[in-house]
């Protein structure tokens, strides 16, 4: 299982927010490209960025400072979400250097896009699933469906979607566990790998998820426990190795 450090971006700076709410948002960092130099120094093996702006406002707003990032770490994969709507900007952020792009709001809203996303760009292509209470969330999480998440996550399991990056909204920023019952329930619901995300806080969510990472968890995102130093990437990535 990969421990990814999230990047989170607004207005340029490196940020995190609570539950998603724009207006409860802390900044770590003015210069996300050396935030990224932190986690790459500390052992990461993937970067998780998401473009907070670009969620809301439908497309790319800090596509300049994903694209710095993946130009200065060209071998490191890295995942970006937020804005992501169209083929163009699919194709914008592989000639960026980006290796994956993540695909949320238009997964739920337009489900074939998801099928013609992969296919014109085969194994490139993540799922979000962002939920409340089982339910997806859209457009930067002010919206909340009726669709259950792991019934969308089976529609996409013939597509070739990568992974899936499943985020429990009532957890995310929260620092108050990761809800590992809904991240298995997500795993079992399909054959597509998955990712899980919010409310990692120290090494006893990573540990519960690791522990059942045989049944399809991938890896985990984590992000204001990293910033706020209840955990440690390193320690976190020997883990999960199988390293004492």
């Amino acid at each position: 299982m990969l421990i990814i450090p999230a990047i989170d971006l607004k207005d340029g700076e490196c940020v995190r927010l609570r539950q998603g709410l724009m207006d409860d948002s802390t900044v770590f960092s003015d210069d996300p490209v050396a935030v990224a130099r932190r986690w790459v120094d500390a052992g990461c093996r993937r970067l998780h960025l998401v473009d907070l702006n670009g969620a809301f406002a439908g497309e790319p707003v800090n596509g300049e400072v994903v694209t710095a990032i993946a130009a200065a770490y060209p071998k490191l994969p890295i995942q970006i979400g937020g804005g992501i709507r169209t083929l163009d900007t699919i194709e914008h952020y592989v000639r960026a250097g980006v290796s994956f792009v993540i695909i949320g709001t238009k997964a739920v809203k337009e489900p074939d896009f998801v099928a013609e996303a992969c296919r014109a760009f085969p194994g490139r292509i993540i799922v979000g699933l962002d939920a409340k209470d089982g339910l997806v969330a859209t457009d930067g999480w002010a919206e909340v469906s009726t669709v259950q998440a792991t019934d969308l996550a089976r529609r996409f399991q013939s597509d070739g979607v990568s992974a899936i990056v499943y985020t429990d909204i009532a957890r995310d920023g929260m620092m108050q566990g990761v809800n590992v019952e809904a991240t298995l329930a997500m795993a079992r619901a399909s054959s597509i790998p998955v990712i899980a995300s919010g409310g990692i806080t120290n090494l006893d969510d990573i540990r519960a998820l690791n522990a059942v990472a045989h049944e399809g968890i991938c890896g985990a995102i984590t992000g204001r426990a990293i910033y706020e130093g209840t955990l440690d990437v390193a320690e976190a990535q020997r883990l999960c190795d199988g390293e004492s």
